[in-house]
Order: C-alpha cells, then structure tokens, then sequence
C-alpha cells in the first residue's frame, strides 16, 4: 500500500489556503515538488493526520507560527485566547461534571446542554 503525506500552502500572512496530498516518494522533497516541480509556488509546510509535527493536522483557515513551527486552528469565539501550548482556552475552565456543556459567547459561560426529548 502506497504511504501519502500531506502539505499545506501558506499565505503571506500565514494562513492555510489549501492542504494537499504528496506521494511517498515526493516527501522528503514535499516543499520543492509543490511549489517547483506542480508550479504551485507559494510557501508549504508538511502537517501530518496522527499530530506527530506542528502540533496538529493543518486545515484552511488554520494560522502558522513559523517562529513555534504549528499550526493553530482558527479562534472560536472572540473571547478566547491562545494559551502558551498554542491551544485556545475559554475565559472560564469548563466543568468537569460529567454533563455535556457548550460555550454561550453572550454570556460568556458555559451552559448545559439539555435534552428535553422523550
């Protein structure tokens, strides 16, 4: 079975604008083949499925830290903040209940999920 990596284009501001798949035998040179050998030009880093580089897979939209090397997925809400591990934290902890919680950006709180079906 033939292995696949995977490499996603960057803006000039950072910003994932694509995510495509390279073949095995292209991935030490993933960058190059890309941006020279497909014309793609532009910037790639390669991200990786299983979150063994970069922190974590890269998706459209997601940012890259060149100076950490991760991408960081987009920011949820407009009250979160990125922590020092690149991941975006509420401005209250989420309760460990056990109950199923969403966040409310009006409120900014979490609130129970209720399901009123019977």
């Amino acid at each position: 079975m033939s292995q696949i990596a995977h490499f996603a284009q960057i803006d000039d501001n950072g910003i994932v604008t694509q995510v495509l798949v390279v073949p095995d035998q292209q991935e030490h040179r993933g960058e190059e083949y890309l941006a020279v050998d497909l014309g793609l030009g532009g910037t790639w880093r390669q991200t990786s499925y299983n979150h063994r580089i970069r922190k974590q897979y890269a998706g459209v939209g997601f940012k890259y830290d060149a100076a950490a090397d991760v991408f960081i997925a987009p920011q949820p809400f407009p009250s979160w903040s990125l922590d020092a591990n690149h991941d975006w934290q509420a401005p209250t902890p989420k309760p460990e209940d056990g109950l199923v919680y969403f966040w409310n950006e009006e409120k900014l709180d979490w609130e129970a999920f209720v399901n009123d079906a019977v």
